[in-house]
């Protein structure tokens, strides 16, 4: 009989389902076979989704922002239920990898927000004298709670007053609500011209000029804590329903005032101050939130509980006097500090200013009948409300922190590096 073949073992071929398996990770990766969001179930958004500095576009990270008015409708009162439906649903590692992009969109904020084009940062080689004192002259709006002695950068030292008994011998004299003086000679103080007004006009006299923009001499943003330093921060966690949005104006502009009537007339509020009063009168707040007073001596000034009365509602209306750029004032971070959400009409570049998803850019909407839909949905939607707050919860600044860095707070110290760098009364004439 033959011998019986021998059994040779069969081969297997473990390329083909390899290539299969690389290719189909890669297509995974690459987003081709999207995986299921968070609203992936969910309806289509009420409307188009709210831009914000750091926004990805990528819809593998859809959050509730995406789908306003597509859960079950709920008139809640309460921030802190809101936010732990908001948790659940979203949380903080998901906002944080939707806004992780934001280092793209920086470079945007780094332009508007440099602090100043004379000042620069002002490296400490660039320094020529080691203590400057400023004089702050004539009658001005700027706290008195700004005057006092700084320790600077690279060991420069600051005195900033209003009282020529503290600087007797000032380095620069400090005008807002005067012109400076039309000349100036070697070895006297620099002329400091300090305008935050829309206009934003220098005189043609300062040998520094501070504005709002990021091309003047000295950039001061809105967003510091010196313009009110004696109020109630008291913070409410309800919030009312009666009324959604709170609105406080008493300089009575026709403009922002035709724009506000037309928008408040479609959505339930409380307007306070002199211009549209539906409360009964321009001194309510009080009244109808007396947890709201400081408990200070005097008659209470409105300014003393704005943010307190404010905090009670999930909105607040904030509408700058002009649409220009940079023009981004207290009015928006007024409402950021207390705890609701801003409506904002101004300027065209807000995002590079404020935190990502912190206030409804009216600019975003085809009218106001869609905006205030739009504002009526969010309010009964706790899960995208909460959103709205994440910023602060989840630590996702973006470009305020460079805001808040560069604002009026931070002026002493900056103005005294800029004229020390100028070298204060040694500077040459202009």
């Amino acid at each position: 009989m033959p011998a019986p073949p021998m059994l040779v073992p069969k081969r297997i071929n473990y390329v083909a389902p390899m290539l299969a398996s690389a290719l189909l990770l890669l297509l995974l990766l690459s987003g081709y076979f999207e995986l299921p969001s968070i609203t992936s179930s969910l309806s289509t958004p009420l409307s188009p989704t709210i831009p914000a500095a750091g926004a990805t576009g990528n819809r593998r990270f859809d959050t509730a922002l995406d789908s306003v008015g597509s859960r079950e409708r709920s008139a809640f009162t309460s921030t802190l239920a809101a936010f732990s439906a908001w948790d659940a649903a979203v949380g903080c590692p998901r906002i944080r990898a939707k806004i992780g992009a934001a280092n793209a969109t920086m470079a945007s904020a780094m332009v508007s927000i440099t602090g100043g084009a004379g000042w620069g940062g002002a490296r400490c080689e660039e320094m020529k004298t080691r203590h400057v004192g400023v004089l702050v002259k004539g009658w001005t709006w700027i706290p008195d709670a700004l005057d006092g002695v700084y320790t600077c950068r690279c060991g420069v030292s600051c005195v900033w007053s209003k009282a020529a008994a503290v600087v007797d011998r000032p380095d620069a004299l400090l005008f807002e609500g005067a012109t400076p003086p039309q000349q100036r000679m070697k070895g006297l103080p620099l002329r400091v011209y300090l305008d935050l007004e829309a206009s934003r006009k220098p005189t043609g006299f300062e040998d520094i000029f501070i504005g709002y923009h990021a091309n003047d001499d000295l950039q001061v943003t809105y967003a510091g804590k010196s313009f009110h330093t004696s109020r109630s921060y008291h913070v409410s966690t309800e919030k009312t329903n009666d009324a959604l949005i709170y609105w406080s104006s008493s300089r009575c502009l026709p403009r922002r005032d035709k724009l506000a009537e037309e928008f408040l007339s479609l959505v339930p509020h409380h307007s306070f101050g002199k211009c549209l009063n539906n409360v009964g009168g321009p001194d309510m707040a009080l009244s109808m939130y007396p947890i709201c007073s400081n408990n200070g001596n005097g008659p209470p000034h409105w300014w003393d509980h704005l943010h307190c009365a404010m905090s009670h509602y999930k909105f607040v209306l904030a509408i700058e006097n002009t649409k220009t750029e940079s023009y981004v004032t207290e009015k928006l971070f007024y409402a950021l500090e207390a705890g609701s959400v801003p409506i904002y009409f101004g300027a065209p570049n807000v995002w590079d200013f404020i935190p990502p998803y912190s206030a409804i850019d009216a600019s975003k909407f085809s009218s106001l009948k869609e905006l205030a839909s739009y504002v009526k949905a969010l309010a009964n939607d706790p899960v995208a409300y909460a959103e709205y707050h994440a910023w602060r919860r989840c630590g996702v600044l973006g470009n305020f922190g460079r805001t808040r860095e560069m604002s009026l707070d931070t002026l002493p110290c900056r103005l005294c590096e800029l004229v020390s760098k100028r070298g204060g009364r040694s500077a040459d004439s202009f």
